[in-house]
């Protein structure tokens, strides 16, 4: 009879508390929230607890362990905040709250709390919702070849602690196109072999910047290679007495169309044809010599062994040497800025035969300021000879450095030019989380003015399986500078005893308009473009149909890539096109 009357006291005791369990007790002996207060300015902001189960009874050393997903949470109001049941806390009106977190514990229920406190009042840091740091996940990525691709993600933590996927809202930026580009959406693609560090950079509301780096490797392939050089200027005219000017040679990327000065690489080679009517140094320096008209070659020598060349004409007369300009220079030869859209003033000095001896020519109307990565850093020129116009300045809108030209002609045609550079090193946090060393590129304030252009080539289905690197199909495209077939795609490019890739990217100016060819291919019928590229001729213009294509070709569409204003104020707008062919 006792039996059964303990057993009815036991069932009673169940049905009374039947939240704490039966039975069903841990072996947690408290609990701390953390943390133990939450300021939040605002309605309809999140901050995110934590609860931490502590287990210290018996003779073995306390231990802890997370229970935030475990533990049952409430709110004293819910109309000043609420609180889900993984311990997020959400604002919903002005007061304060305690939020608390309990569990079943060794000896019973166990709980511990949050005071939460809402408020009007502006903060004087970052506000809840501001982003202040950023993770991307995962840190380091490798490939093994170029074309293939890894996908980045940003997790963004806000002041509040709470976190949100940007990967959509950031922009995303690669230190080494020539290595990996990566897309908007956080998808890196493999160009070249190397290593090059990955950005995602958010600007909050009150123009504060969080940013996040990870690393890409491309283990396989080899360096990105030149696939065109160009000289500046095209040409000049010397006198046999002494005169000299200076040649410039800017490579083009192949995959990118980005512009490097490679001048005095090691690399390039300087030869003219005539050298008893000119001679060139090793640094593109050309001198007179006799009457006559010498070709100047700049042969470049990727590091596959290929080689690219330009040609240059240089005109020798029995004319006096000229008088006004001897030598020009740009001061600084170097600058560096911290900040994206920071400025920085070149001036261009010229050396005359006559007095005044020493002058400045940076507005004078015949000097042309000219910028390797005029997208990236743009350089003012001043055509119309203002002298308080403001000629020889440069704006940072990417990271990186690119070479100052400016050009100087004379009255007589012979032209002397100068060079120098300019800098804007990207910032990267280091491991303490302060803020970046003085002199490093501040990204965040504004983003390069360059679009991304993929270009693909779709169809030829044999029996189910795809094979789109078969057949003979051929898609290209110019460069931002107007180097032809920079972008070539498909097993048709044969120029440099290489086939072209599936895809291939370009990178252009905003508000570029590329024209876009399918040339005349044997053993491929054209299927027609995308709906994005407008079907044109070869000049661009848009064609009035019904017929927008021919399947024997060549065919031809135009693209712009107009810009739209990104989260971080700067404008960029990446376009893909397809080309469809089948077996003819």
């Amino acid at each position: 009879m006792s039996d059964r009357s303990c057993l009815r006291v036991l069932l009673s005791l169940c049905l009374a508390i039947p939240f704490i369990g039966c039975g069903s007790s841990s072996e947690i002996d408290s609990v701390q929230v953390s943390p133990s207060t939450v300021s939040i300015t605002g309605v309809g902001l999140t901050a995110q607890l934590t609860a931490t189960g502590i287990i210290g009874h018996g003779a073995h050393p306390s231990t802890s362990q997370d229970i935030t997903s475990t533990a049952t949470w409430t709110s004293s109001s819910n109309a000043v905040a609420t609180v889900s049941s993984s311990g997020l806390v959400t604002s919903t009106g002005g007061g304060t709250a305690t939020i608390t977190a309990s569990i079943q514990g060794f000896t019973g229920i166990v709980s511990a709390s949050s005071a939460v406190t809402v408020s009007s009042t502006s903060p004087t840091g970052p506000t809840n919702g501001d982003v202040i740091t950023i993770a991307i996940t995962p840190g380091t990525q490798a490939v093994t070849a170029p074309g293939q691709t890894g996908q980045f993600i940003a997790i963004g933590t806000t002041a509040s602690g709470a976190t949100e996927n940007l990967t959509n809202s950031v922009m995303w930026s690669s230190s080494g196109s020539s290595v990996a580009t990566i897309s908007g959406t956080g998808l890196a693609t493999a160009v070249g072999q190397g290593t090059t560090t990955i950005t995602a950079i958010l600007t909050n509301a009150d123009k504060s910047v969080a940013t996040g780096t990870a690393t890409f490797t491309v283990s396989g392939g080899t360096s990105e290679q030149f696939t065109a050089v160009s000289i500046i200027p095209g040409s000049q005219s010397l006198s046999a007495s002494g005169g000299s000017g200076q040649f410039i040679a800017l490579a083009t990327s192949g995959s990118t169309g980005l512009l490097e000065n490679v001048t005095n690489s090691p690399n390039m080679t300087w030869t003219s044809s005539i050298p008893s009517i000119a001679t060139v140094s090793s640094t593109g320096l050309v001198s007179g010599v006799a009457v006559g008209t010498s070709t100047i070659t700049a042969l470049l020598t990727n590091t596959d062994n290929s080689v690219v060349s330009a040609n240059a004409t240089v005109s020798v007369t029995l004319t006096a040497a000229p008088e006004p300009l001897l030598s020009l220079t740009i001061v600084p030869g170097s600058e560096t800025v911290g900040n994206l859209q920071d400025t920085g003033q070149f001036l261009a000095i010229g050396t005359f035969s006559d007095v005044p001896f020493v002058r400045d020519v940076t507005n004078d109307p015949s000097t042309t300021w000219i910028s390797s990565f005029p997208d990236s850093f743009p350089v003012n020129t001043n055509a119309g000879g203002t002298p308080s116009a403001s000629a020889g300045i440069v704006t940072a809108y990417a990271s990186g450095s690119a070479t100052i030209i400016a050009e100087y002609q004379s009255a007589d045609k012979t032209i002397q030019t100068a060079t120098a550079t300019f800098n804007c090193p990207l910032a990267l946090p280091n491991p303490a989380g302060d803020p970046p060393t003085a002199g490093t590129c501040n990204v965040g304030e504004a983003g390069p003015l360059k679009s991304t252009l993929t270009i693909y080539g779709e169809g030829l289905n044999v029996t189910g399986t795809n094979q789109t690197q078969q057949g003979n199909w051929l898609v290209t495209a110019p460069s931002a500078t107007g180097t032809p077939d920079v972008i070539h795609c498909g097993p048709g490019w044969t120029t440099d005893g290489n086939s072209g890739g599936s895809v291939c990217t370009g990178i252009y100016p905003d508000g570029s308009r590329v024209i876009i060819t399918a040339p005349a291919q044997t053993g491929v019928a054209f299927g027609g473009w995308t709906y994005n590229c407008t079907p044109s001729d070869a000049n661009g213009n848009a064609l009035p149909g019904p017929v927008f294509y021919t399947a024997a070709g060549p065919n031809y569409c135009t693209i712009t890539l107009q810009g739209i204003t990104n989260i971080n104020g700067s404008s960029a707008t990446n376009a893909t096109v397809g080309a469809i062919f089948n077996n003819q």
